[in-house]
């Protein structure tokens, strides 16, 4: 969340920042100034009245011991005045504080400076684009496809689970797995090191990276335990740093992790979620950094550079998004989206998200870091990407490289595979 000396120091800039990410956060934010001053003006009196309590304390040891016993029993009733001021001041300063703390997670991240005006994803702007496009003919789509070489199967899912929990069988599961190694080991070669988090949360993690309360409708909620299944691994691992105190020299943190992901989609309907185009539960790599607020946009562009290596890698066309106002997240101050052609389908399928939330999830985690020599702690900048998200790159690669044989598998993934072709 925003920090209140941000909001203060910044009120304007907010206003029309937010704009972009089309809040109008006029009353909130005087909300918030009004309830902050409530509170300060709230603590004054406390420890005003705290002052004079201990004057008199210490008045009243003096006055027995003189003999003044009148004088010391008055001093006395007075104290006890003052202990039910502060404990009616001390309740109104808790309830000022929670009325303040739930107005400031209800604002989003102020997105940077280059994020452009728009509602939605019709608004975003293409930065650049890459590979070269497949040219076939009667191109067969991915759900087709899946059923003609048994490779998954949506039915059987549905009769084990629900809609949007597919099986993956035979080199189906072996592809898949394929791509999460190439993946993971992709992203061990660039300095990340791996982990293997729960797949399940509890709330104080989904409040640190902002899933919660925002998206609590799009989470799986496992009540009797108040626990929540992951949207994405970037839940569990940037929460390994909630409450943590880093030294400035050991950032960047580098984090990369494969999961399961568990996504609701309250409401996702019609052709373009068809098949592996969106579901409930999915695999995902994931990359995630600790940053020195200086340097993460240059760490956001090598995120970027190293999303766009395993989609060239993989010989998908692909083209990089910078997200409009209307489309960014809750939480980010800056994303790009990557996405890869699908030649059956005809059209463009998001596979990863790379996003910059500066301090915004800082705040929320506690997640600070020192300068050498310096005993102030100040707030770090996180940062995350999927590398990559796997439904839409496994329907893409199925789509565009389907041939007379069968369906030819990437270069790069035969040695995790095994095998050059699923016929």
């Amino acid at each position: 969340m925003l920090t209140l000396k941000y909001i203060q120091d910044n009120k304007d800039q907010v206003i029309e920042r937010l704009k972009i990410k089309r809040f109008d956060a006029v009353q909130i934010v005087d909300e918030i100034i009004n309830l902050d001053n409530q509170r300060k003006s709230t603590q004054v009196e406390v420890e005003a009245l705290q002052a004079e309590m201990n004057s008199l304390s210490k008045e009243i040891g003096q006055l027995f011991k003189s003999g003044q016993m009148e004088e010391a029993n008055k001093a006395k009733a007075r104290t006890g005045e003052l202990k039910e001021q502060i404990k009616e001041l001390d309740t109104k300063l808790s309830e000022t504080t929670t009325k303040l703390n739930e107005q400031l997670v209800q604002i989003p991240n102020v997105p940077n400076e280059i994020v452009p005006e728009g509602k939605g994803e019709e608004d975003n702007v293409e930065v650049k684009s890459g590979g070269e496009m497949p040219k076939l003919e009667n191109a067969v789509p991915h759900w087709d496809l899946i059923k003609k070489y048994d490779i998954i199967d949506f039915e059987l899912g549905t009769k084990i689970t629900g809609a949007g929990f597919p099986i993956y069988k035979g080199k189906g599961a072996r592809l898949q797995r394929a791509l999460i190694n190439f993946f993971l080991d992709e992203a061990d070669k660039a300095g990340y090191g791996e982990v293997i988090p729960p797949l399940l949360v509890n709330e104080d993690s989904g409040f640190g990276t902002g899933q919660l309360p925002d998206k609590e409708g799009q989470m799986y909620h496992a009540t009797a335990d108040n626990l929540y299944l992951i949207p994405t691994a970037e839940v569990p691992v940037t929460n390994i740093f909630r409450d943590v105190i880093l030294k400035a020299s050991e950032l960047p943190v580098k984090h990369c992790a494969y999961s399961a992901c568990f996504r609701r989609e309250a409401g996702s309907w019609g052709a373009h979620v068809r098949g592996l185009n969106r579901l409930h539960q999915f695999d995902k790599v994931e990359i995630v950094q600790v940053a020195h607020p200086s340097e993460s946009y240059k760490i956001l562009d090598q995120m970027v550079e190293h999303v766009q290596s395993l989609v060239e890698k993989l010989n998908l066309p692909w083209r990089l998004l910078r997200l409009c106002g209307g489309d960014i997240s809750f939480t980010a101050a800056l994303t790009y989206d990557f996405e890869v052609y699908s030649a059956a389908q005809e059209r463009w399928l998001e596979v990863s998200s790379v996003s910059n939330f500066e301090n915004y999830q800082a705040n929320r985690l506690k997640l600070r870091f020192k300068e050498d020599g310096e005993k102030k702690a100040q707030l770090a900048h996180t940062l995350n990407g999927s590398a990559l998200a796997l439904p839409r790159i496994m329907a893409a690669l199925l789509e565009n490289n389907q041939c007379e044989e069968g369906i030819r598998i990437p270069e790069v993934l035969i040695p995790y595979t095994g095998f050059d072709i699923i016929k």
